[in-house]
């Protein structure tokens, strides 16, 4: 009996196997979500109360993901008025988001610079980096898709 039961339970977890892929691979044709992971690079320095941060966007795929919203968020809030790049827009008092346009899968997107003014004039500034929106892209590793960065006011980089 026990045989049997072991024969089964396989048989069953087989069968499960089987139409778990079936049906993946009748989802993916209905047209689910792509999968994607974006991750951010770059560094951020600051000085005198000015942030300025490089990064680069990251699509390691499997598929393309034709745009995506990145937050930056500080840990202080930002002067009231700022000047930012075309694609970059003010979200609340500390953050802003930036489009990253079109990113291949595989792929690095085109650099995204930009420099702030904060409130105040802090010895240190946290700035978070994550995706706000990611094109309608599903990312099952999000994790890789938020840094969080340490800036003392030295005009050092540091990079993440």
């Amino acid at each position: 009996m026990r045989t049997l039961t072991r024969v089964l339970c396989a048989v069953s977890a087989g069968a499960g196997l089987v139409v778990g892929a079936g049906w993946a691979a009748a989802a993916g044709s209905v047209g689910l979500a792509p999968e994607a992971d974006l991750a951010y690079h770059g560094d951020v320095s600051m000085a005198d109360g000015r942030v300025d941060v490089r990064l680069t966007p990251r699509n390691h795929g499997p598929s393309a993901v034709p745009d995506a919203t990145v937050r930056l968020r500080w840990s202080v809030p930002l002067a009231d008025r700022q000047s930012l790049p075309d694609g970059c827009a003010r979200a609340e008092a500390r953050a802003v988001v930036c489009r990253t346009g079109a990113l291949a899968a595989d792929g690095l997107g085109e650099e995204i610079r930009l420099g702030v003014r904060l409130r105040g004039a802090p010895a240190e500034v946290t700035v978070e980096f994550d995706t706000v929106w990611g094109g309608g892209a599903v990312d099952r590793n999000s994790g890789n898709d938020r840094q969080r960065v340490l800036v003392l006011d030295t005009g050092d980089s540091y990079v993440f």
